[in-house]
């Protein structure tokens, strides 16, 4: 989760709450008085404890005697998004467990109206939904075109995907080796 926190009349400023090392995450688990697993849920809620807890922890960072009582954002500074890894990962699920009443254009049209808000980065969200949703037919026509056209990388059958086994005449098989 990324906490973007944009004080008033300032530039939006991005916080990566899986940065956190365990001592901070422990120093945040005490200065909101939550459990970790609590503060990871009230990021998907801007939970503004677990939000401000997290920010203020990683500008310690940089202002390492910024205290508690002196990072008090407004109510509206700071809010949460997924970036690209868990936009992945939460599409991945959306999918995994489609309802099949809804048509492929009917599941784009409802995810891609909600998903690029809550991503850090709008562009790849959409590229992403966009890209998986194609039909699947078009995906392993494609799939299967590209390995015709390319050459084999060296050390590859054009046949196979592994690589050749590496064998020399000096080399003992066993049909060339001697029983010991």
């Amino acid at each position: 989760m990324i906490i973007v926190y944009t004080p008033a009349g300032g530039e939006p400023e991005h916080y990566d709450a899986s940065s956190l090392r365990v001592s901070e995450a422990s120093i945040v688990q005490r200065t909101v008085d939550m459990k970790w697993q609590d503060i990871l849920e009230g990021l998907e809620r801007d939970d503004l404890d677990a939000m401000r807890g997290i920010v203020w922890v990683l500008k310690k960072r940089s202002q390492p005697s910024l205290r508690f009582g002196e990072f008090d954002p407004g109510i509206t500074e700071m809010t949460t998004r997924m970036d690209n890894r868990e936009i992945s990962a939460w599409l991945d699920n959306i999918l995994a467990i489609a309802d099949e009443d809804l048509t492929v254009e009917q599941m784009e049209k409802v995810i891609l109206d909600r998903l690029p808000s809550v991503a850090v980065d709008p562009d790849y969200a959409r590229e992403l939904v966009t890209s998986r949703m194609r039909d699947p037919k078009d995906q392993q026509d494609a799939e299967q075109a590209s390995p015709e056209t390319a050459e084999p990388a060296p050390g590859q059958s054009p046949t196979s995907n592994e690589p050749e086994t590496p064998t020399s005449d000096s080399s003992p098989t066993s049909a060339t080796s001697l029983p010991q």
